[in-house]
């Protein structure tokens, strides 16, 4: 009877945290889909619906340790549901806002509550559930916030289409409503070893990030050598620095460095921080191009895009099967160059009068190459690393990987600004081709970046020297 209770509580636990992480993966590509009408409708330039997605990566991206720092000391389930309430707050804002500044605001907030809710999700399950039965539990958790990113395009292509933009956010407060709620009555606390909040360093970060965002957004508009863009960069460029300096001696670091020693760990930090600004770039600009460029709406745009991410269902449960066997060199290379050559053959044949048929296999092969070498990245980062480090290790490369999606986006929209224009589907399409050259040039960085991760043999001993 007491082991059906407890089976009960876990169910509840899984659940509930499958479904918040499902609402907040789901608003990282929500947007996408409407950005065109929202551009329509808020009267707003390509640079502004370049922050309506940013500003909500940003935040994720600096807070997420933050969130599982304050989740150790506060109460996991205490700050999970704290998180709920301020992303489903925030998704109000953003629903009734009635210009594209406040929806930015807006998104910025959304993507704190992102930031407390998704590390603490895993940190409940990996409490509750015994050693032998977590890693089936976080295979469907895992699962579930993929089905997010996949769902993601078509869910707000078909709420843009069918109601208004608005409902992409409004949606998210009646399941707030009710989640939150249950979290504080079905999951049980848990607490991790007390940790000091690391708010140097979430500052400096903070503040390089967006120093370089801002003059990438504006560098087009003011002039690459202009005084503005210049200090813009120093200023980030010396916060950066400021931002390591200041890891190497904190106490308690919320970022440490000494991963960075090894090889496995900072070539695939490296190589997910292009290839995901590859692939966040495409995940920007594509849809759009859809739309503008060719005359889809929204819910087209969105039902168009899933030849690309469905790929994630069915190859990266092969690139994670793979990986022992093949090693996370192979499947990483092969995987970003993949993604490399799919990005280039759209740039390749994109024009306003493009048959969708001729996109489906170059987004298949992008898809199916950058779904092989997450996994494997993964793998190689926190084979890495000793046991103990895990938690912060897989926490430094989430925060990686979102980073080079904000950065991607940034330089895909200024070359896309300095070629392109929104006025007509040909000065649309004479922007996006060099946007998505960048993005394929991404993603080569990253299979350059990639080869210096370990061969097999050396990488399968990497957590013992570790």
């Amino acid at each position: 009877m007491a082991e059906s209770t407890e089976q009960r509580a876990r169910t509840w636990v899984l659940v509930l945290a499958s479904v918040a992480s499902f609402m907040v993966a789901l608003d990282a590509l929500v947007v996408t889909t409407a950005l065109s009408t929202i551009r329509v409708e808020l009267g707003t330039s390509i640079a502004a619906l370049e922050w309506i997605v940013n500003a909500y990566n940003v935040s994720l991206a600096v807070l997420l340790l933050t969130g599982a720092a304050l989740g150790d000391r506060f109460g996991r389930r205490r700050v999970f549901a704290m998180g709920l309430g301020i992303f489903v707050a925030a998704s109000i804002g953003c629903a009734v806002s009635g210009s594209a500044g406040a929806l930015i605001a807006a998104r910025a907030v959304q993507g704190m509550g992102a930031a407390l809710t998704m590390p603490l999700a895993m940190a409940l399950l990996s409490a509750v559930f015994p050693r032998e039965q977590r890693g089936k539990a976080l295979g469907i958790f895992s699962s579930v916030t993929g089905l997010a990113l996949i769902l993601g395009p078509v869910v707000g292509g078909a709420v843009t289409q069918g109601l208004a933009w608005q409902w992409i956010f409004w949606i998210n407060v009646p399941i707030g409503l009710v989640v939150i709620p249950l979290v504080l009555r079905h999951c049980p606390e848990s607490f991790g070893p007390p940790a000091v909040l690391d708010g140097g360093g979430l500052v400096l970060v903070t503040g390089a990030a967006l120093a370089v965002v801002w003059a990438l957004v504006r560098g087009n508009e003011l002039g690459w050598t202009s005084p503005e863009i210049v200090t813009l960069l120093c200023i980030g460029l010396v916060l950066a620095a400021a931002f390591v300096a200041w890891e190497r001696r904190a106490r308690e670091p919320m970022v440490p460095l000494r991963p960075f020693r090894a090889r496995a760990f900072s070539a695939g930090v490296a190589s997910s921080f292009l290839f995901y600004g590859g692939m966040y770039g495409v995940v920007f600009m594509l849809p759009q191009f859809l739309q503008t460029g060719r005359g889809f709406g929204p819910l087209g745009a969105g039902l168009r895009l899933l030849p690309w991410t469905a790929t994630l269902f069915v190859f990266a449960p092969l690139g994670g099967s793979l990986v022992n066997r093949l090693g996370a060199r192979r499947l990483v290379v092969a995987g970003t160059l993949a993604q490399a050559v799919g990005f280039a053959w759209i740039g390749a044949i994109a024009a306003p009068d493009l048959a969708f048929a001729a996109l489906v296999a170059p987004l298949v092969l992008a898809g199916a190459g950058v779904s092989m070498a997450m996994p494997a990245v993964q793998a190689a980062v926190i084979g890495a690393v000793a046991p103990a480090e895990i938690g912060k290790a897989s926490g430094t490369f989430n925060m990686a990987r979102n980073l080079g999606g904000v950065f991607g986006i940034a330089l895909i929209v200024a070359v896309f600004a300095a070629r392109g224009s929104i006025v007509s589907p040909a000065s649309f399409t004479a922007g996006f081709v060099p946007a998505i050259g960048i993005c394929a040039a991404l993603s080569l960085a990253g299979t350059v970046a990639a080869l210096a991760l370990p061969g097999k043999r050396r990488l399968a001993l990497a957590p013992a020297s570790a």
